[in-house]
């Protein structure tokens, strides 16, 4: 068997011979920040929402609950008032079809006088 010679360590670095200082920081104002730094931040907080709407917004809502195993349940609430609520397979799928039905004879939904003409 051979003995191999002890390789020497990579990455390690030199010994330094003598002392050495440290690199001092840089002292900054105490008070205050950078110039121009208010103007690059701010300009988001004056200027109107970004996400501009399209007129359009949220009347009826139809929530279903159908866990694996567990008994569905539902709930249709609209902006007009109206809240109903079923229990059970077959009550839940007649308030989905009664919340379809509601959404032509809604008051808020409805077209308003002259508007078809236009």
């Amino acid at each position: 068997m051979t003995t191999q010679a002890a390789l020497p360590l990579e990455g390690l670095p030199e010994t330094a011979s003598g002392p050495s200082a440290a690199p001092q920081p840089v002292r900054a104002a105490a008070v205050g920040a950078p110039k121009g730094v208010a103007r690059k931040g701010v300009l988001t907080a004056l200027r109107p929402d970004p996400h501009r709407g399209d007129a359009r917004y949220p009347i009826a809502w139809l929530h279903i609950c159908a866990p694996y195993g567990a008994i569905p349940t539902a709930t249709s609430k609209c902006a007009c008032g109206r809240d109903r609520s079923a229990v059970g397979p077959g009550r839940v799928l007649a308030l989905v079809d009664d919340h379809a039905a509601h959404r032509d004879a809604c008051p808020l939904r409805a077209p308003q006088e002259g508007r078809a003409a236009a």
